[in-house]
């Protein structure tokens, strides 16, 4: 939020910087090696596709083709696809722990559905409203974004008698959303039901904005809702989870961290089924 201060400044926001740049540079020695290897008729990933599609728009003054965009779209790729959708797995396995009552009507449902012999697939999801509405609550109960990522106002904008001059960051306060009791009965509770129709059917709640909102919500929603669904059904399909501590004593509350909400830390065990 204020990088170009904070940068200048002693305190701990030094190690994540130093963690981003080595991050920056790992996917910088990518693009060069893709560089080096580069065969038109052939792209084999997203970077071989953004450097070819740099060599057409060479002659534009005004391309957005570069590599500083390549290493930093890649680089959001990388970081955003797999530090949320794994923080919401290990929430995910935490909450089930405390209520193996949720965990068991999963269980149910995966070995209806999908069985043992064969490994889960996207299009089972449709099939499993159940399941579908506990990875649903998991996000909404986690809430990991709470304030969203910033915005930029492209015009003056009149909100509520205030005046938002253009050129301002906002943010969408998206937990004043995700736990509002007009759109979500008892929101600090961990209820599946929020999302369940009487006849057990999905039910689509427009509340539910853990992707955030507007027309720069989440580029990944669509890969992060396949890859929750995927891994955690493949994953409960092999394993039940336990934990050292009773049900009842286990902490779901969450760890503040920057923006982000994280789980606490936490032991456990994958027992085979």
């Amino acid at each position: 939020m204020f990088y170009y201060v904070m940068k200048h400044l002693p305190g701990p926001q030094q190690q994540a910087f130093k963690e981003l740049k080595a991050l920056e540079d790992f996917i910088t020695k990518k693009v060069e090696q893709n560089q080096r290897t580069l065969d038109r008729n052939s792209p084999q990933n997203f970077i071989d596709s953004f450097l070819i599609h740099m060599q057409e728009e060479q002659k534009n003054p005004n391309t957005e083709f570069n590599v500083k965009n390549l290493v930093m779209t890649a680089l959001s790729l990388f970081f955003a696809g797999t530090e949320t959708v794994s923080t919401t797995l290990r929430y995910d396995f935490l909450l089930l722990m405390k209520h193996p009552d949720v965990e068991a009507k999963v269980h149910e449902e995966i070995d209806r559905v999908i069985g043992k012999n064969r490994q889960p697939k996207f299009e089972d999801r449709t099939k499993m409203p159940y399941t579908e509405a506990v990875i649903h609550k998991i996000q909404r109960f986690g809430d990991m974004l709470p304030m969203g990522l910033a915005r930029r106002v492209t015009k003056d904008t009149k909100f509520r008698d205030i005046l938002l001059p253009k050129g301002i960051e906002v943010f969408p306060m998206l937990w004043s959303v995700l736990k509002d009791p007009k759109f979500f009965s008892s929101p600090r509770d961990f209820n599946p039901q929020h999302f369940l129709e009487e006849k057990r059917q999905f039910k689509k709640n427009d509340a539910f904005v853990p992707f955030s909102i507007g027309k720069r919500y989440c580029l990944g929603e669509g890969m992060a809702r396949m890859e929750l669904f995927l891994f955690l059904t493949t994953i409960m399909q092999n394993f039940h989870f336990k934990s050292p501590q009773s049900p009842q004593v286990i902490d779901v509350s969450p760890k503040h961290v920057g923006f982000a909400t994280i789980p606490p830390t936490y032991t456990m065990s994958f027992l085979p089924r």
